[in-house]
Order: structure tokens, then sequence, then C-alpha cells
């Protein structure tokens, strides 16, 4: 009974800190509520949460009507801002809802409002930093994460029941925002640097993605060609590490050989970024000319061959089952390589020793690299493409020599 009125007064003096610290420089009479005022609301609210619904419809009205000719009184031409007026009518429903609601929800909502209010100056500054296209490209990001994407159904369709569409539409949705993120980070941090940052986040994530949305940008960002190329080449290579920390900690026992398949592999693809990367900090001259962050052309095509590939992993897994684990994981490999990591981790310690499961599982992250190289120049060109390309087929190579001098004969 009393947590309720108790958290409302909190929750409204919080509110009111933000408040009456950012109104400090405001003569006396100018604000129109402050730290003690906005506890006082937030308090009102928890008692309008006990009251009889008459009353407290009549508290809150009340309250609203203050805040109003308090906004009338102090708004003027050069300092004209709903933003307390606002905040106090929410403090208000807060306070009611911890009483109605509970406690811990109205304290979070609360401390949601404290932190967006205090973010004033750096949204400001955000908002003047955007451009036309970064508007247009968060609007379109909207569309596909936020309207498209819940109406689409979870459920499987097609062939071997491959198909869902909200987890395929999720590969547009994810190629999309890395889209967006590499555009804003090359902005604000510059090209090179937010090409490395966002390979290296974006990575953890979906490191097909990656290339997919690198490859994109090869084609209008032809000065950054070097660092795009290193990016490529950087997200293979933490793919190849997440996948090995992933099988420490579901299949301890291929760790070994999975580690020294892919290490010829790991050892080439740095060798080659830090070539690229090195080569394009020493020619590079002109400032590189952003391209439009959010062209759909490469999301749809990781779609489709996400898809496509669904159905074959699935077809694989039915036809050769146990007998061609080998095969079957590494179909699964070109679309999730951590998916055939869990398949693996799943089969009992006695299916397979640890040094054939380890070779085995290489064989997923090899073919999601040689899916990688091919999708680069379908999506870049023969020629730029072509240049990306490189280091993930010279990885491969390297790596399938190694296997080539380590299998038994």
């Amino acid at each position: 009974m009393v947590a309720g009125p108790a958290a409302a007064g909190a929750a409204g003096l919080l509110i009111g800190m933000e408040r009456g610290w950012s109104q400090r420089a405001l003569a006396p009479g100018r604000r129109v509520a402050g730290f003690r005022t906005f506890g006082l609301i937030g308090l009102a609210g928890g008692v309008a949460g006990l009251a009889p619904d008459m009353m407290a419809a009549a508290l809150g009205l009340g309250v609203m009507l203050v805040l109003a000719i308090g906004y009338a009184r102090s708004a003027t031409a050069d300092a004209l801002s709903a933003t307390t007026s606002i905040t106090g009518m929410l403090t208000f429903a807060i306070g009611f809802a911890a009483v109605h609601v509970g406690p811990v929800p109205a304290l979070g909502t609360a401390a949601a409002t404290f932190i967006l209010l205090s973010a004033r100056r750096s949204m400001h500054a955000l908002l003047r930093g955007l451009s036309e296209t970064e508007v247009e490209a968060v609007a379109r990001f909207v569309l596909v994460a936020l309207v498209i994407l819940p109406l689409l159904p979870d459920a499987d369709y097609g062939p071997y029941g491959a198909w869902n569409p909200r987890r395929i539409w999720m590969v547009v949705v994810l190629v999309a925002a890395l889209s967006f993120a590499g555009y804003v980070a090359a902005r604000r941090l510059g090209s090179d640097h937010g090409i490395v940052v966002v390979a290296l986040a974006g990575a953890m994530v979906s490191s097909t993605a990656v290339t997919a949305d690198y490859a994109r940008r090869l084609r209008g960002e032809p000065e950054a060609r070097g660092a795009l190329t290193a990016g490529i080449a950087l997200a293979s290579i933490v793919m190849f590490v997440r996948v090995q920390v992933l099988t420490a900690a579901l299949a301890p026992r291929a760790l070994p050989a999975l580690a020294l398949a892919m290490a010829p592999a790991t050892v080439v693809a740095t060798g080659l970024a830090l070539f690229v990367w090195r080569r394009q900090r020493a020619t590079a001259s002109a400032a590189v000319k952003l391209g439009n962050p959010f062209d759909f052309a490469p999301a749809l095509l990781l779609a489709g061959l996400v898809a496509i590939l669904s159905v074959v992993a699935r077809w694989a897994q039915a036809t050769f089952g146990g007998e061609g684990l080998a095969v079957a994981l590494g179909l699964t490999g070109m679309m999730d390589v951590d998916a055939a990591v869990m398949a693996l981790a799943g089969l009992p310690d006695s299916a397979l020793d640890g040094a054939t499961a380890g070779m085995v599982l290489a064989v997923p992250v090899l073919t999601n690299t040689a899916v990688k190289g091919a999708m680069t120049i379908a999506i870049a060109g023969w020629r730029e493409g072509g240049r990306a390309a490189a280091p993930l087929f010279a990885a491969l190579v390297a790596s399938l020599l190694g296997l080539a001098f380590t299998l038994p004969r």
C-alpha cells in the first residue's frame, strides 16, 4: 500500500532533479515546475491511483490545467518549449502507474525519462549533424525493420519447411542496419576507421552481412577499396575466431583439430588485410565519397541466397543423414556456420573422435569463406570484387593445403 505512493514520489523527484538542473539558469518565476514541484506531481499521481475514479480524474485534470497555465505564462517568442509541461503530464501518469501497475515499471519509466531529458544537448547536436540522406535512410530502415518485419509470418514454408519469411527478412534488416552503421561511422570517424570498427562489431553478428555490405560499397566508393577489402578479410578473421570460441564452449573435443585447420587461413587473411590496409593508407589522397547507405540490392541478394541454401542444407540433411555429415555440415555452413557448430555439438562424443570432429567442422567454415568470396564478386563485379575476394580465396587455399598435409594418408 505504501510502496506505490513512495515510488510515485521518488519518480517525480528523479525527473524533477533533471528539470530543475536544466532550468537552473532561468530567472525566478520563469520555471513552470522544478525539483519539488515534480516530486509533488508524481505523488499526486500516486494519490490518484488510490482514489476513486471521479476523484482521480479531477486530480489529473487539475494538474494538467496548472501545467497548461504555467506553460502559457512562461512561453515567449524567444523561448517556446513544451518539454516541461509534457514531462509534468508524464510524471503524473508514472505516479498513477506506480500504484496500478507496480513500483518497478514506474521507476524504470522515470529512469528512461530522466535519460531522455538529460540527452538534450547530444540529441540536438545529432540532429544538426544529420543530412537529408541520413534522415531518408532512417525512414527506410524503420519501414524495413519495424513495419515489414513484424507483419511477416514466423512459420516454416516451402520444400522441407526451409523458408521462414521472418527469419529470411531478418537478413535484410541486418544488412541494412550494418550499412547505415557503416555510413554513420565513416562520417563520424573517417572512412578507414569507420570501416574497421563496423567490420569488427558487425562480424560478431554476421560476417556474411558485413561482406555483402562492403561489396556493395566497393561499387560506389572506389577510393576506399583498400580499407573495404581489409574489412572483408577482417570480418572473416573474426568469424574464424568466433567459431573457435563457440567450439571451445560447445564441442571442446573438436577444438585442437579445428584450430590447426584454421591457423593457415587466419594467418594468410591477417597478413593480406594488413597489406591492403597499409597500402590504402600510403596511397590515399582524396577524400572518400560516401555512397548511398541504403542500396537494398545486396541485402535482397543475400536473403535470396539464404533462402536457396536453406533448401539445399535441409535436402542434404534429409538425403545424407549421419553418413554424409561433412557434406551436410558444409552445406549448412554456407548459410550459418554457428548452426553447423551447434549441430555437431548435439552429436554424442562416440559419434566422432576429436580429430575427425575438428576436420568435419572445418568444412562449413571453409565453405562459408568460399561463398563469401563468390558473393563479393557477384555484388561488386569481377574487377573490384575479385580484388576484394582475393584474401578470402587465399585463406581458403592456405587451409586446404594445410589439411592436405595434416590429414592421415
